[in-house]
C-alpha cells in the first residue's frame, strides 16, 4: 500500500458524509497525516437565453452561500474532532474544482462518496466518476447507499 502525504476529503454535507469522513481519517491516521477538508459549492448564476449569466440582478448572495457552508464544514469537522484540518469552500462544478484542487495542492490520494446511479443519472455522470477520470493520483470513491 503506497504511504500517502496529502490527502484531499471531498464533501458533500449529505447524511451519508460521516462514513466518507470514517473512511478518510481511517487512511489519514494510518498514513500519520494531515487531511485537508474541501467543500465545492455547486451555484450556477442564472442565464439568459445565449447562455451568458446575467450580472444585472442578484438572484443569490455569494458571500451567504460561501458563509454557510464554511459555518457547516467546520461543524462537520468539529463533530468529527477534526477542527484542525485544512478547511477549505469554493464555488463551482464539484468535479473541476477537485481536480484543480487537488492538482494544485499536489494531493496523492482524493477520497469522496459515490452514490449508485442509475439511467440518466448514470449517463450524465456525476461528481466521483468526473473526478476519477480527471486526477493524476489515487482516487478512493467510497461506495455510498
Amino acid at each position: 500500500m503506497t504511504d500517502y502525504r496529502n490527502i484531499l476529503l471531498a464533501v458533500d454535507f449529505s447524511s451519508a458524509s460521516h462514513t466518507v469522513v470514517a473512511r478518510a481519517l481511517d487512511i489519514a491516521r494510518r498514513n500519520n497525516t494531515a487531511l485537508t477538508v474541501l467543500h465545492v459549492v455547486e451555484y450556477l448564476p442564472p442565464m439568459d437565453m445565449a447562455y451568458e449569466p446575467v450580472t444585472s440582478i442578484a438572484w443569490v448572495d455569494e458571500d451567504a452561500l460561501l458563509q454557510r457552508a464554511k459555518s457547516s464544514l467546520e461543524k462537520l469537522c468539529r463533530e468529527h474532532n477534526i477542527s484542525t484540518a485544512k478547511q477549505v469552500v469554493v464555488i463551482g462544478m464539484a468535479k473541476t474544482e477537485i481536480c484543480q484542487y487537488a492538482r494544485q495542492q499536489q494531493c496523492d490520494l482524493v477520497i469522496l462518496g459515490s452514490h449508485g446511479r442509475h439511467g440518466i443519472q448514470l449517463l450524465l455522470g456525476s461528481t466521483a466518476n468526473g473526478v476519477l477520470h480527471d486526477m493524476p493520483c489515487d482516487v478512493l470513491a467510497v461506495k455510498l447507499k
